[in-house]
């Protein structure tokens, strides 16, 4: 429910935000949809965060509304409002190159397909398949981030549960350096990022398993989920506003 208003709020104020930078510096270089990509993304996240953390407390507790509000209180009246946005950092440290990286992609791929085809506007298709591109190598690159995301919030819920018994750190690049420790610079490539595919223990269990396969059993659960997705939203989103535009050029012409 929560994830539709955000993505096409987050959308449509990438491109309000491009547009106008466009307009703004008269360029139209490559570096203003990573400019574009970045804001847009760093504003979704700041308005999102609270919401993504009542969405986790009440997925990890099974709590009640009643009973979700009672814990939010106390955490406000603990902590203070801040504390809503705990897990900020680390969300916009993954989030925000993610996005960066992937309106810089899409962009060059949508302008070579669309130069490879001779089209002066992009198909479903080609928004799909630029899509899905981009969404693969932001993905790819940005992992060491959604490690250590994941790895913070198992610590928040771990001190919620067991307050007295939490002592690791948790600075984000203090994380970075001791899962690097720990596990080497494969470790952030190859962590509890997501979920194993499946059928993936059943092949090969994780004691017989290499660096190279623990690597892939980290990104490639985050790409098969990653890619997609961002497939699917951005051929949809550019086949909806394409649709709007030409509906509302037609009624402006019937008005005339």
């Amino acid at each position: 429910v929560m994830a539709v208003p955000a993505t096409v709020i987050y959308f449509t104020t990438y491109d309000q935000l491009r547009d106008y930078l466009h307009a703004r510096t008269g360029s139209r270089g490559h570096h203003i949809p990573l400019l574009a990509g970045a804001l847009a993304r760093l504003g979704a996240v700041t308005v999102i965060s609270p919401l993504e953390l009542i969405r986790t407390k009440m997925q990890s507790r099974q709590l009640s509304y009643r009973e979700l509000g009672v814990c939010i209180q106390s955490a406000v009246a603990q902590d203070g409002w801040l504390s809503l946005w705990r897990g900020w950092g680390p969300t916009v440290l993954r989030d925000v190159p993610f996005s960066a990286l992937y309106w810089f992609n899409y962009e060059l791929v949508r302008e070579w397909l669309c130069g490879q085809a001779r089209l002066d506007e992009a198909t479903f298709m080609i928004s799909f398949t630029s899509g899905a591109v981009s969404g693969t190598v932001a993905a790819v690159l940005t992992l060491p981030f959604d490690v250590v995301k994941t790895q913070r919030q198992i610590e928040l819920g771990d001190s919620e549960v067991h307050p007295v018994a939490a002592s690791k750190p948790s600075s984000t690049w203090l994380l970075m350096r001791r899962i690097r420790a720990e596990s080497g610079t494969r470790g952030l490539f190859a962590g509890k990022a997501a979920p194993p595919a499946p059928g993936w223990g059943l092949f090969v269990p994780r004691r017989h398993r290499g660096a190279n396969e623990d690597v892939l059993a980290g990104f490639l659960p985050r790409v098969i989920k990653v890619a997609p997705a961002c497939a699917i939203m951005i051929s949809t989103y550019e086949f909806g506003k394409t649709f709007f535009q030409k509906l509302n050029q037609e009624r402006r012409l019937r008005g005339l």
